[in-house]
């Protein structure tokens, strides 16, 4: 998608930074929110989250929620959603369940037999979609298709009868893949754990409607009618990855998953847009990443990335208020040229002060090393390495 040029503006947490002519709540009429780890971890909000979200409102971007986690029905996630401050529809919620339900009504018809593990919300669905519920894998007549999503409450016997349904001939549906879940607690398993247990036991894989499948992104886009769609996540590997095979612009958010390493080091399909640390990133204009590559963006946010030999030093550059972020930013885009080059940056050159910096936004400790003399470097992000 098209991205308005930048003109000066601040940084998605208020302090003054580089811009695009808009804030991105005004840029885009849609923004696809990921839920775990992006609005709330568990039965808790993410901080800000609420109140970027109803800054969003304001400016006129439309909000639909769109999750892997198919445990839960649309109702139940706006009833948690308004216990956060976060007010939402039923018919703003796109859940995994439906992309699942959709994908096996097409492959069944009207009438097809489900066998379903998971939670009442994907029951729910899956009859919905005009499928017929059958109670075991060994019913007569037999399922002819199972449907699997996560649920807390799963049993081994659920299991157990998926594999069995599975490897009598069954077709196979999955929800999601997503091997992780954040919760207040912290990382706990997710609905890949236990594909991956039926997987192993049925000899064979699942279809996957949720993320980074188009099923669900693109049922996400049909139902809440978006024109100009932001996708907002905070893993690479579903949300972002997602966004990619949808050919839609996305932003990650470092609140969940996804962590600074992780993006250092992401291949071509799972690269965002934009970066945030949060969903105020929403309300604030900003440049795309790519754009980070090039000397007048440089110039313009107050860094410059050199490297040779495996090593990048960052520095300051023209008259850019060099916030952080920017440095993070400008960081990020210099280390997937390097692996584009297959030259991967192993150390970063900075000064105390950003090593600071860079350490509180997540950098790994051992990537960065206090600022040596010049060794004669060559500029890495000039306009050759715009649009890495």
């Amino acid at each position: 998608m098209t991205v308005a040029p930048p003109p000066a503006g601040i940084d998605d947490d208020g302090s003054p930074g580089h811009a695009a002519d808009a804030p991105l709540s005004t840029r885009y009429d849609v923004a696809l929110l990921d839920l775990d780890g992006v609005v709330y971890r568990g039965a808790d909000p993410v901080p800000g989250a609420p109140e970027a979200l109803t800054a969003a409102r304001a400016a006129g971007m439309r909000l639909a929620f769109v999750t892997n986690n198919a445990s839960r029905t649309p109702q139940q996630i706006v009833a948690h959603l308004g216990q956060l401050g976060v007010p939402a529809r039923a018919d703003e919620v796109v859940t995994s369940a439906h992309a699942a339900a959709a994908l096996a009504a097409e492959r069944l018809g009207p009438g097809g037999r489900v066998f379903v593990v998971g939670s009442d919300g994907l029951r729910d669905a899956v009859a919905g979609a005009g499928l017929v519920l059958v109670g075991s894998y060994d019913a007569v007549p037999a399922p002819q298709l199972v449907v699997q999503g996560f649920s807390p409450d799963l049993r081994y016997e659920d299991l157990a009868q998926a594999a069995l349904a599975i490897a009598a001939g069954a077709d196979w549906v999955a929800t999601n893949t997503d091997a992780t879940i954040p919760t207040s607690r912290g990382i706990q398993p997710g609905n890949g754990t236990l594909v991956a247990a039926v997987a192993a036991a049925a000899g064979r894989q699942p279809v996957v409607a949720g993320k980074p499948e188009r099923a669900l992104v693109d049922e996400a886009v049909r139902r809440s009618g978006a024109g100009r769609p932001l996708v907002v996540g905070d893993r690479l590997d579903t949300d972002i990855e997602g966004a990619v095979r949808a050919d839609l612009d996305s932003l990650l958010v470092l609140t969940g998953v996804s962590t600074v390493a992780d993006l250092l080091a992401a291949d071509p399909g799972a690269r965002p847009t934009y970066l945030g640390m949060g969903l105020a990133a929403l309300g604030a204009p900003q440049l795309p990443l790519a754009d980070f590559g090039t000397l007048p963006a440089q110039r313009r946010t107050g860094w410059q990335a050199e490297t040779w030999s495996g090593s990048l030093r960052l520095t300051r550059s023209g008259a850019g208020p060099a916030h952080p972020l920017d440095a993070l930013r400008t960081l990020v885009v210099a280390a997937w040229a390097g692996l584009d080059a297959a030259e991967p940056v192993t150390s970063v050159l900075v000064d105390a002060a950003l090593e600071r910096s860079l350490l509180a936004l997540g950098v790994p400790p051992g990537l960065l090393r206090l600022t040596a003399p010049d060794p004669g470097s060559s500029t890495l992000a000039g306009e050759a390495r715009a649009g890495r």
